[in-house]
């Protein structure tokens, strides 16, 4: 039976990857989407000179603070990761053509995954961390760019790097430094700490 003195988790976010980690992972958890202009956000970020891991951060406070407004007694978790190559932030394609070029620019090179989590309750900023796994894809050939697009389908769509290493990903890269959980979207072993000592989670 659930403890009626337990605050619920509610996790800001559409993100289905995140909320499939979260179930598979046994944490109860509610789920509501943050209603967000996170493109606003990010440009007047990028204006200001604001470096990557800030813009994450702020993004991931943003989710949080927005549903928690509706829950003051609940934690609230928000999170949010940006991929930058090259002095370049990246966006989700917005189609199968858009992702095929983002793969043809990380294609040899090196990228960053930064990727923020933050708790909130009652409006108040409990924590906020970033962690920045590093990735470098393979010179792969066009042949094989081309197969991966169309074996994948429109579910790439969904990953900021056009990858899912749940998947046929990691048949792109030549190198992974990085957490797993940190690479799908949430730095879920760091999350789990931070629950533990919130009471939200079993010692």
């Amino acid at each position: 039976m659930a403890d009626p003195t337990k605050p619920n988790l509610i996790l800001a976010s559409a993100s289905k990857s995140r909320r499939i980690m979260l179930r598979n992972a046994r944490i109860p958890c509610l789920f509501e989407a943050a209603n967000i202009d996170e493109a606003a956000i990010k440009n007047h970020m990028i204006k200001v000179g604001s470096s990557p891991e800030k813009i994450s951060e702020k993004l991931a406070q943003e989710k949080a603070v927005f549903v928690s407004k509706n829950h003051p007694n609940d934690i609230i978790l928000g999170a949010d990761q940006l991929l930058f190559c090259e002095g370049r932030l990246f966006d989700k394609p917005k189609d199968k053509a858009e992702a095929k070029a983002h793969l043809q620019f990380f294609r040899g090179k090196s990228h960053i995954l930064h990727t923020s989590y933050a708790l909130v309750r009652q409006n108040a900023l409990l924590i906020c961390e970033t962690y920045s796994p590093c990735l470098t894809m393979r010179n792969f050939s066009d042949d094989f760019l081309d197969k991966y697009l169309d074996q994948s389908g429109d579910k790439i769509l969904n990953s900021v790097g056009c990858y899912l290493l749940e998947d046929r990903g990691p048949q792109l890269f030549s190198e992974i430094n990085g957490d797993y959980f940190t690479i799908l979207g949430l730095p879920l072993l760091n999350v789990m700490e931070k629950l533990r000592k919130l009471n939200i989670l079993d010692i």
